[in-house]
């Protein structure tokens, strides 16, 4: 993207500072950390997918073969009665992990309709598979101090955004920072209605670049537990507090979005607003 795409996606993360009272814990302490970045000295890197379209058998396959701690976050209208495979994929070492039952906007709702979605997703969850996320991803990477106060009282411990977006393409894209992997980073997949290239397929290309770059994959939880609250919510305070061009819901990005990815390689495809099919 050239200069001018830099220059959009720096202003969309300061007004996303502006808009969204996310640089910290919601009133009363009781906020989980934002995070979109862990500090860690491992050669680490985090991988997350979103929503659940995607329902490809070479990736759980992949994912078995590289015994690769993925965390996938879970919408429930898009899983539907596609939650099978992610059995799958968790009984070959996945996490899952909570994007609200129905994929809303969150930013500005009330605080019932806040709950409810968190909530509702987390009930869904343990009533299939027995365990209670304690990781959340705001749809479209948007959310307020109701939502962190929501989170909260759903049991999250954390709200997890993204420093990087690997596309339907195989191509990498960065909210801000440095235009290349790093270690710490959080990389969010995104569900994509006609990728060029197979989950499985985006995913091996992804890896490869990490080995030559001398990187592995983490597991999110892990680094996370171990990093502790007060090291990552300094993420939230950096100016990303509603940040994230679009939840991988996606394959879209939300336009007017508080975050836009900048990108080493060709412009990067969004879908435009509109209902979301799953796959």
């Amino acid at each position: 993207m050239h200069r001018a795409g830099e220059r959009a996606g720096e202003r969309s993360a300061q007004d996303g500072a502006n808009q969204s009272p996310g640089d910290g814990p919601a009133p009363g302490g009781g906020g989980p950390p934002v995070v979109d970045h862990v500090p860690t000295d491992d050669g680490v890197v985090f991988l997350t997918y979103d929503d659940g379209a995607e329902r490809d058998p070479r990736f759980v396959e992949l994912v078995r073969e590289r015994r690769l701690p993925v965390s996938m976050f879970l919408t429930d209208s898009v899983v539907g009665p596609g939650y099978a495979h992610f059995a799958r994929l968790r009984a070959v070492g996945a996490s899952l992990q909570n994007h609200t039952l129905d994929h809303p906007a969150l930013r500005g709702l009330p605080y019932a309709g806040q709950r409810a979605e968190i909530c509702g997703q987390q009930r869904k969850l343990e009533s299939r598979f027995g365990v209670r996320p304690h990781l959340f991803r705001p749809p479209y990477g948007t959310y307020d101090a109701t939502t962190l106060r929501a989170a909260a009282d759903c049991g999250i411990a954390a709200v997890v955004l993204w420093r990087v977006t690997l596309d339907g393409d195989g191509d990498l894209a960065y909210t801000r920072g440095a235009h290349r992997l790093t270690r710490g980073d959080i990389v969010s997949v995104p569900s994509v209605d006609t990728p060029s290239l197979s989950l499985a397929d985006r995913t091996a290309r992804l890896l490869r670049e990490l080995e030559e770059r001398g990187l592995r994959v983490g597991r999110l939880e892990d680094h996370l537990r171990r990093t502790g609250p007060s090291a990552v919510r300094g993420r939230g305070r950096s100016g990303r507090s509603g940040a994230r061009s679009g939840s991988p819901r996606d394959g879209r990005r939300s336009a007017g979005g508080p975050h836009t990815p900048v990108r080493t390689s060709p412009p990067y495809r969004r879908r435009a607003a509109g209902h979301w099919h799953s796959a």
